[in-house]
Parts: C-alpha cells; sequence; structure tokens
C-alpha cells in the first residue's frame, strides 16, 4: 500500500519472520553484545546478539533480547537465567571473523571458545570468563528477564558489576571509540564498520552534570 511515496505495512498482518526482517533492516547499524557464560557443567558458551544496547547509567545497565527457538532458549539465555551472570564483550574489525563463527548453532555440549580456538581470561566478581582480545568486557549480573510479546523473545536486564578497558582505547577518562574500531550489525549477512565519523558540539549536559566526560 503506497502513501506519499512511501510503503505501508500493517504488521498485524506480518508473521514473525517478515517482522524480524524488516526490523534487522530497518534499526542499523546495531551494536553487537558479545556474550561470554558458563553452563552448570563449568562449559563456556560464547556468542553474539545484535539486538543490544545500554539501558541505564545509574548504575550501569545493559540489555540484549534473546529469542526462543522453537520454544526453547537459547544456550546463552539458559545460562544467564541458571548463573544470573555473563560477561558482555565488545566485537571489533579484529575479532569479527570468530565472532561471526561463533553465531553457528554448535550443540549444548560443545564450548565455542574450545572448538574456535579463542583465548579466554579470568573474571573478577563473575564466573564466566571474558574474551581476551575484546578491547572491553564487561562482568554483568542478571537484573531482570522480561518476556515481550508473544512470548518468543525475553529482555535480559543485566547490571554491569566491573568494567575492563584496554589502555589502548581508553586514557583513564574516555573511550575512544574510533581506536577501538567496534563492528555493528546490519540487515542480513552485512556488518559494518564506523565508517566516517561526524563532529557536532554537545546541545545538553550529560547525565551528572558534568559536561564533557559523555562519550555519545
Amino acid at each position: 500500500m503506497a502513501n506519499a511515496g512511501h510503503v505501508t505495512l500493517d504488521t498485524s498482518l506480518l508473521d514473525g519472520e517478515a517482522a524480524y526482517s524488516l526490523l534487522i533492516g530497518c534499526i542499523v547499524p546495531r551494536p553487537i553484545a558479545w556474550i561470554t557464560t558458563v553452563d552448570a557443567a563449568g562449559k563456556v558458551n560464547a556468542a553474539p546478539f545484535s539486538s543490544f544496547n545500554y539501558v541505564a547509567h545509574s548504575p550501569p545497565m545493559l540489555g540484549f533480547n534473546i529469542g526462543s527457538r522453537a520454544g526453547e532458549l537459547k544456550d546463552t539465555a539458559r545460562n544467564v537465567v541458571d548463573s544470573r551472570e555473563c560477561v558482555v564483550n565488545v566485537a571489533t574489525e579484529a575479532t569479527l571473523e570468530v565472532m561471526h563463527k561463533t553465531s553457528a548453532e554448535y550443540p549444548p555440549e560443545v564450548s565455542e571458545t574450545e572448538a574456535l580456538g579463542i583465548a579466554l581470561t579470568p573474571s573478577r566478581f563473575v564466573k564466566p570468563p571474558r574474551i581476551a582480545a575484546s578491547p572491553i568486557q564487561m562482568e554483568c549480573r542478571l537484573e531482570r528477564a522480561l518476556t515481550l510479546g508473544r512470548g518468543v523473545n525475553t529482555l535480559y536486564i543485566v547490571e554491569i558489576v566491573a568494567f575492563h578497558l584496554s589502555p589502548e582505547i581508553f586514557d583513564g577518562r574516555r573511550v575512544d571509540s574510533a581506536k577501538m574500531r567496534p563492528v555493528a550489525r546490519l540487515g542480513g549477512p552485512y556488518y559494518a564498520a564506523l565508517g566516517e565519523i561526524f563532529n557536532r558540539p554537545r546541545l545538553h549536559q550529560p547525565p551528572g552534570g558534568t559536561p564533557g566526560l559523555e562519550n555519545g
């Protein structure tokens, strides 16, 4: 249906697959949460999720959506629910290929980090380890899980209990996003780098009342 040059789609007539395809094409670029978790047997799971962002700053919290598959929780979701812990690692251009490989459907008994030879480093406050190659690693504990819509999607809100920041991208005050070289998700099989960066003066005061401390 055309409307002022646009195609209008009534979402009540869309099935889940069609809605998903539209969302991942419209909401771009999306940051990627490369999440490490540990199951009851101590097996480390690593998987990327791009329905992800920060949702609060006091205390710092992140939110990521994980859809179920055939009514069953994915490994990451199950581990987060059972242990209430995870680490959110930032994926970069340097880790793009191996990060992408962790999106494959490995059996629950197989550790992606072992299968792909991903180097890990112990966390300080939670059991799941951090991905050593990531310049930003955020140790998190589950704050709440909210089932959304028709029950296929669950939003997991986690509180960050520790940031680990590489000195290559963090000067003690600010994170240098350009030096970090993060990757983002687009629709279909596509990823993106930062590309051109635009500088505009801040027109509002950041949370906390101290101009200049926020990066975004």
